[in-house]
This record gives structure tokens, sequence and C-alpha cells, in this order.
């Protein structure tokens, strides 16, 4: 009996272990610099060039206002390859939509300066048998993503700005 407790000890000390880090959060400081960036270029200018850039991306605008500088869009459907899929047709689940939102806030700092600031958010929309609806939304928060979207911002507002 004793040799079948420390056995079940040592499997949990193992399992354990073996639990995946829970990954530290950022501060709204930390977030800020990555989601955030200020451009020399009239708001217009930088509005238009995120729209232009969303849409290059494939992404669909849901709505935007050049006055409050707001616009909100979203990836098309994404399929799942994964076998994800298969698990969640045998839990009841019977359809499942992956998509990416983003928000962007444009605003004028000063005339000629424009501060951009881009959220992506990861969509998870589940439907099930007689009318189930879950869905998890996961906040991006990897640098690489938003310093990718300002490198193709930056080029449209550099396009753009050369065209006058």
């Amino acid at each position: 009996m004793k040799r079948l407790m420390v056995a079940l000890l040592s499997c949990v000390a193992v399992l354990a272990g073996c639990a995946p880090k829970a990954k530290p959060q950022k501060t709204s400081l930390e977030l800020q610099a990555i989601q955030a960036r200020t451009f020399e270029a009239e708001k217009k200018v930088a509005f238009n060039s995120v729209m232009s850039v969303f849409q290059d991306l494939g992404y669909l605008i849901g709505s935007a206002s050049l006055e409050t500088g707001f616009i909100t869009a979203e990836s098309p459907n994404k399929e799942d390859s994964s076998g994800k899929a298969v698990f969640a047709a045998l839990l009841g689940n019977i359809r499942t939509e992956q998509r990416t939102a983003v928000t962007a806030s444009i605003e004028e700092m000063k005339p000629g300066s424009t501060r951009v600031r881009l959220n992506f958010v990861e969509r998870e929309k589940r439907s099930g048998y007689y009318g189930q609806n879950a869905s998890d939304d996961t906040p991006i928060d990897d640098s690489v993503v938003y310093q990718n979207a300002f490198e193709k911002i930056g080029e449209a507002i550099f396009i753009r700005q050369g065209n006058k």
C-alpha cells in the first residue's frame, strides 16, 4: 500500500511539472507600446491607409468613421483542419467559426501627427445541437503581428503622401 501511495504521488508530481506555464499578463503600458504607433501624417491619410491595409490583408470592414477615427474589421471564416473540428463534433458542436477581429483607433495628436492603435483578437464561435452557442475571444499580444501591420500601414502612408 505504501509503495502504491509513493508511486501515485510521484506520478502527480511529474504531471504537475508538465503543466503548461501561464503566460504573464502584460501591463496596459506594455500593451500600448505594442499596439500603438505615431505616424507623421494627417488623420485622413492615416485613416485611409489603415482601411487599405486591412482590405489588402483580407479583412472585411465592419464599420468605419473618419470623424471618430474608429474602424472594425474581421477576417473571413477559417477552416479548422487540425482535427480539433472532429473532436468538437464528438462533443456535440456542429459548427465552429474561427476569425481574427481587429479594431483601429486613429487620432490626430497635432497637425501632421497621427496615432494609430490596433487591437487584434482571435475569435472562436461554436454552435451545437438545440441552439447552444459558445464563444472564446483571445487577445493577440504577439508584438510581431503588430509590427508587421504597422510596417504595412507606414508603407501605405508613404505611398499616399507621395501621390499628393
